[in-house]
């Protein structure tokens, strides 16, 4: 049952920021730019688990993987530069993300996490 709770809110909070971004798709990108996922997820976490350790650990891996995230969004400042297509700039995003888990990896190997 704590699953299709979870499921539901974020489902509630994806449907939201997409329907709104067609009508103001700044204040969209804004909802969307808020750490509403970790804050869900993090409560979510401990409240399944309860263990503070991990959830900390669990914190702290979002921190460093916020701003390699930013890597998917890269392409799409050269779409009129370059003359991209959407679907080249989305999977383009998405080959540096996948680059960037990696560096994550190292990252949080590197300090122990």
């Amino acid at each position: 049952m704590f699953s299709i709770v979870k499921v539901a809110i974020a489902a509630l909070v994806i449907g939201f920021a997409s329907w709104l971004s067609g009508k103001k798709p700044e204040l969209a990108g804004f909802i969307t730019a808020l750490p509403l996922v970790s804050i869900l997820a993090i409560a979510f976490s401990y409240l399944q688990y309860q263990d503070a350790e991990t959830t900390a650990r669990y914190a702290r891996s979002i921190i460093f993987a916020v701003p390699i995230s930013w890597l998917f969004f890269v392409p799409f400042f050269f779409i009129d530069k370059w003359n991209l297509n959407f679907w080249i700039a989305y999977g383009s995003g998405l080959v540096l993300l996948i680059c960037g888990y990696f560096l994550h990896r190292i990252v949080m190997n590197f300090l122990g996490g």
